[in-house]
């Protein structure tokens, strides 16, 4: 049985090591030069296809950002994709595994972007529906926490703040990563907290579970991609099928 332990120091391969550096000099980026000159997140984030400030590049600059306010989403990230990027990258060699990454992270995108569009449709006729302070209250009531808005905005204000939100982060990827390593090493023990053994397959189960039941809850205030997760856990697992349809030699 194969054991994949955390706490061991493994070979930081090329395109992890570069992808990591890329991602802390962005987030440094984004801490002392945002606002001097440009908006970072409103140039480089990702936005709804409804947003003014929608770009075609975002679909991939958003996933070298994180946000600014906590060091722990690009750690967490970051952490996973060294954990399991690693064992991809040394499994596929560098340029497989950066094709892997990006593709994982344009298909979480593009579900995302999906998902939105959806939800925001279902949000903005609801607020086409508020004509008068009562009704508009109501609607705060129902989507404020979920918009960060309160019944002091107008309906103009709100509708702007509804689609003009950004989306940041390499989470994407990185579930593209965690799909794609319980899928090669499923029986591989990954130490939970350091010292909690749990097989890959096990892990990843429960974790898309998670993603699943918190996207269905859709709670108040959770600002969480919770379909992006998903969308590239999902992506990632239908490339390293299709890659391995004919190859099992790499299942442990």
């Amino acid at each position: 049985m194969t054991q994949f332990r955390p706490s061991r120091f493994q070979t930081l391969p090329t395109v992890v090591k570069n992808l990591i550096i890329v991602n802390v000099l962005v987030l440094i980026a984004q801490h002392f030069v945002a606002n001097k000159f440009f908006n970072f997140e409103d140039t480089f984030a990702l936005h709804s296809w409804q947003s003014e400030f929608f770009k075609p590049w975002q679909l991939v600059t958003h996933m070298f950002m994180h946000s600014t306010e906590s060091i722990g989403h690009i750690f967490s990230n970051m952490l996973a994709l060294y954990f399991f990027g690693s064992v991809l990258e040394n499994v596929w060699g560098a340029k497989r595994f950066f094709i892997f990454y990006i593709v994982c992270g344009l298909g979480a995108a593009l579900c995302h972007l999906t998902a939105l569009y959806f939800e925001n449709q279902a949000m903005l006729s609801a607020l086409q529906n508020a004509v008068d302070a009562e009704s508009l209250q109501h609607f705060v009531n129902k989507y404020g926490s979920r918009i960060q808005v309160s019944g002091s905005y107008t309906a103009n204000d709100i509708s702007a703040i509804l689609i003009n939100g950004a989306t940041l982060g390499a989470s994407g990827a990185v579930f593209g990563c965690l799909a794609a390593f319980g899928y090669l090493f499923p029986n591989t023990d990954i130490y939970l907290y350091f010292f909690i053994p749990l097989k890959a397959k096990w892990f990843v189960l429960l974790y898309a579970g998670f993603e699943i039941a918190m996207t269905v809850r859709n709670s108040a205030g959770d600002n969480v991609a919770h379909i992006a997760h998903l969308g590239g856990a999902l992506v990632g697992f239908i490339l390293v099928y299709y890659w391995n349809r004919s190859n099992r030699k790499h299942f442990y």
